[in-house]
């Protein structure tokens, strides 16, 4: 039988010209007990001390639901020469049969050194061929960018959440991205985490009717938590971008200025507390107050509309979750290109 990573351990250390024959006597052992199942490439790059044992519980977890080719590599860049080690492992699940087992494979790569002079390498010469190719980047970009490497991603994933100088990273992820003729789709994790807020709040003007409530806008509040005033900035360029406002100032106190096709000023209050990333979202028109926020419970929302001040009864909906897990799960589960996100960072680009 292949390692199964259940305790999270990287498996069996193998020499690098030594990977493919080793994958294949894995897959033989377990001949007719296990089926290996792959639908993508899915790299995972880091250069935090520890990441390899942390990313290979991720991709276990991860792999129950999206069967993959994982390819994780732990970096150290600061050492002056070049050295690799690599292991193999499976990631197992039995079939809702009962029947067999379905494995995925990860091969897990330690880099030491110039590390940006072996990256390419150690990837392409590890891809399933057949398959699209997602590389999930845990660390800063740098410059330069290489363009052997982005020319073969499919979709880069990455959570700019993280991110200490937003403009200059995206400067970057863009540069990759026109590399690449613009094939690479970018996928961030902290646009993902606003995608149940999103879904609550647009649910209150799906009805044409109430879509003239959109001009009567003036004013909203989000509350976020500590380390996530980037999340709650994505979210106003959501608003904007959806209802074509652009950006007037950025007044003192945390208070974004739009102003609106009819030449309206709509503040929006960005306001830190303690709790989920995205805590509480109110958006006022003038008669109407909408609100979606978290529910005590905190894997539900609680939504409700009517006049301000007035006691409502909260309708329920899912919240989704932040842990990483399930951020990349949601983002698996998607295609096509991200139009809608990146709208919104065009309309805020000034303020992440």
């Amino acid at each position: 039988m292949p390692p199964v990573a259940e305790n999270y351990s990287l498996g069996f250390q193998v020499e690098l010209n030594k990977i493919d024959s080793e994958l294949k006597k894995l897959w033989a052992q377990g001949e007719g007990a296990m089926t290996r199942a792959s639908l993508v490439n899915l790299a995972v790059y880091s250069e935090a001390p520890g990441s390899l044992e942390k990313n290979t519980q991720l991709i276990a977890k991860i792999a129950e639901n999206h069967a993959c080719r994982a390819i994780v590599i732990g970096a150290d860049c600061k050492t002056k020469e070049n050295r690799v080690e690599a292991w193999i492992s499976a990631h197992c699940h039995i079939s809702r049969t009962g029947s067999k087992q379905i494995c995925s494979e990860q091969i897990s790569f330690l880099l030491e050194g110039p590390c940006a002079n072996l990256l390419p390498s150690i990837v392409f010469s590890h891809l399933d061929s057949d398959l699209p190719f997602y590389l999930w980047w845990q660390s800063e970009f740098r410059e330069p960018m290489d363009r052997q490497l982005w020319a073969w991603v499919d979709r880069v994933i990455y959570d700019s959440q993280t991110w200490k100088d937003f403009r200059a990273q995206m400067r970057l992820v863009e540069s990759a991205q026109k590399e690449a003729k613009q094939r690479i789709v970018l996928c961030d994790l902290n646009w993902t985490r606003l995608d149940r807020v999103r879904f609550a709040l647009a649910q209150f003007f799906d009805h044409p009717a109430s879509h003239h409530r959109f001009a009567k806008i003036k004013k909203a509040r989000i509350d976020f938590a500590p380390g996530f005033r980037s999340t709650a900035v994505l979210f106003a360029g959501w608003l904007a971008a959806q209802l074509n406002w652009r950006i007037e100032k950025r007044n003192g106190g945390g208070v974004l200025q739009f102003i609106n096709l009819n030449g309206h000023k709509i503040d929006i209050e960005l306001r830190e507390r303690p709790g989920e990333p995205i805590g509480e979202i109110v958006l006022n028109s003038r008669e109407v107050e909408f609100v979606v926020s978290r529910a005590k419970c905190g894997d539900l929302l609680e939504v409700s509309r009517g006049e301000p001040g007035e006691k409502r009864l909260p309708q329920l909906m899912p919240a989704g979750s932040n842990d990483p897990v399930s951020l990349m799960s949601e983002e698996l589960m998607r295609g096509g290109p991200h139009h809608v996100y990146l709208h919104a960072v065009n309309c805020v680009r000034d303020l992440l």
